[in-house]
């Protein structure tokens, strides 16, 4: 089923619990709405994004001993040849396998899914868990993956999602009720109805927890300007890259329930960029942090062009994503392709051509 663009996803029904509402599209299977577009569960009191708000959850990787990594080349060496290939990743959402696949296939790691790329640079994007079926393992790869990359002179690195900041809450906070401005609200809640899963509730250690608290919200690389939600909020947090990172780590430092609670908020916004005013909203966050384009995860690309699917189309009417979505004058660059949606985990090398 398609819309015009800019719509949003309006053909829904609105299941509540507590003071969320959980968009329910047409082929919805779970209490929680497990099926439906990821990331779309909306506080009751923001009325002014209904088409999408996503929490979010989970952790990251640990390298154990005797994984025989080496030492990393002479950093000198490396120098002479600069920086090698830089490579993103949309949001993966615990879906281990279609990762593994999409790596290898763009030569980044080996069929025993061991780094193979060198130099080479990879940033993920965030939302590394919630809906799928093994978010701890992905967590835990990107780990390992980035003591290899180190070893071999290149680096695998990762953004702070708005479904780490929801796991978070869940395992600190739980059912503690935070002041979400309309109601009673809970990070446990918050967590459940957007495709939490006990697997990876029971699986999360303390070095998850560590990992994820320490992840950057934004970062610029090679004039990309890296973040995870296409919203302006991260204006709020400072008017520098440093600055920003500094603010949503002593955010997390302090342990504030309602502090927490307002970060997820804020960064669970999304679709800024992409109808009227939309470059210029692009433009505001490149003037302020640097870069000349913008790259982001957390909206689908089905549901920024305008199309409706779901987790369960798996047969041809499902959204269709060859790559990357370029919008906003070509000023953003979209890389979630969807994957809880039957669409694509996207791991694109840019700069891209166009």
């Amino acid at each position: 089923m398609t819309q015009g663009a800019g719509q949003g996803p309006e053909v829904e029904r609105t299941a509540v619990l507590r003071d969320f509402r959980v968009p329910a599209y047409v082929n919805e299977t779970g209490p929680f709405g497990h099926s439906t577009h990821p990331g779309d569960v909306v506080p009751a009191h923001e009325e002014a994004y209904p088409e999408g708000y996503t929490p979010t959850e989970q952790d990251l990787p640990v390298i154990a001993h005797g994984d025989g990594i080496q030492a990393a080349a002479d950093p000198a060496e490396l120098a002479e040849d600069g920086p090698g290939p830089l490579y993103v990743v949309g949001d993966v959402h615990g879906y281990l396998d279609e990762l593994m696949a999409a790596l290898h296939e763009k030569g980044l790691v080996d069929a025993a899914g061991n780094w193979c790329a060198g130099t080479a640079r990879l940033w993920f994007l965030g939302d590394f868990t919630d809906r799928g079926p093994d978010g701890i393992g992905v967590i835990d790869l990107v780990m390992r993956l980035s003591a290899e990359a180190a070893a071999a002179g290149g680096y695998c690195k990762a953004l702070m999602g708005n479904h780490e900041l929801l796991l978070l809450g869940a395992k600190r906070f739980g059912d503690t009720p935070v002041n979400s401005g309309a109601g009673t609200a809970t990070f446990q809640a918050a967590w459940l109805l957007n495709g939490g899963q006990k697997t990876d509730m029971d699986r999360l250690q303390d070095h998850h927890l560590q990992w994820m608290a320490r992840l950057d919200a934004v970062e610029e690389v090679d004039g990309h300007l890296l973040v995870h939600s296409d919203t302006t909020a991260y204006l709020d947090y400072g008017d520098s890259i440093e600055a920003v990172n500094d603010t949503v780590r002593e955010t997390l430092t302090r342990n504030d329930a309602d502090e927490v609670w307002d970060l997820f908020r804020k960064l669970t916004k999304r679709f800024s960029f992409r109808d009227e005013g939309g470059a210029d909203h692009v433009r505001s966050l490149l003037d302020m942090y640097g870069g000349t384009r913008i790259v982001h995860g957390h909206s689908p690309i089905p549901y920024l062009l305008g199309e409706v699917g779901s987790e369960d189309d798996k047969e041809e009417s499902g959204p269709v994503v060859e790559g990357p979505h370029v919008y906003a004058d070509g000023l953003a660059i979209a890389m979630d392709g969807g994957v809880t949606m039957a669409g694509k985990l996207l791991v694109q090398q840019l700069p891209l051509d166009i």
